[in-house]
């Protein structure tokens, strides 16, 4: 065999090479993108359920309305911000995430507060809000650690050799992982949360 044929046969098989390990990087970054799409279907499945929340919550007689506005202004900001998947930075995820743990706070606080409205309690559409969200908070959990589990396995690829040596020129980004929110790991006081919403 020539020294011009090997050289070729060594060119063809570092192509095939790069385009095996281009495309395993680009099918695992669509998977990190449908994954956000997930988190963000999870989201709005609670921001949907909200707005129901709030319509019921606004037609009781002397309701706190300083505590329901709070939760709408909240729900606003939160589904103001979109990040599409191909904007995920940090800092895009860090404001998405301040946004939506400011309207679960004040969705808690709403919660709490509704405790005093025996009225409120024996509406039908409010029990099925207090049945349906929790389920709502875990299909976002788990929303957000299979997008984790997703983005974890992505960053892993592109930085892993040789796909480290040229993922950034190819146009592979690291992504952004969730992280907990400060003090998650400490269970809420209910008590002190009532007592500051009195």
């Amino acid at each position: 065999m020539g020294k011009n044929k090997m050289w070729i046969i060594i060119a063809i098989a570092a192509v095939i090479w790069i385009a095996m390990s281009y495309n395993g990087m680009l099918t695992s970054g669509k998977k990190v993108d449908q994954k956000w799409a997930d988190v963000e279907t999870a989201y709005q499945a609670r921001a949907d359920k909200v707005q129901g929340l709030a319509s019921i919550v606004k037609n009781a007689a002397d309701f706190e309305q300083e505590t329901l506005t709070a939760v709408i202004e909240a729900r606003a900001k939160a589904t103001g911000i979109n990040i599409s998947a191909d904007n995920l930075t940090a800092e895009n995820l860090a404001q998405f995430e301040q946004a939506q743990a400011q309207l679960k706070g004040s969705l808690s606080k709403l919660m709490l507060v509704v405790e005093r409205y025996p009225e409120l309690q024996a509406v039908q559409a409010y029990r099925d809000f207090q049945h349906q969200y929790e389920g709502i908070e875990n299909r976002i959990a788990s929303a957000r650690v299979d997008y984790n589990e997703a983005a974890t396995n992505y960053n892993i690829k592109i930085k892993r050799l040789p796909n480290g040596l040229y993922s950034g020129m190819l146009g592979f980004d690291e992504k952004p992982l969730f992280k907990s929110n400060p003090g998650s790991e400490n269970a809420p006081d209910m008590d002190d949360a009532l007592n500051r919403s009195k």
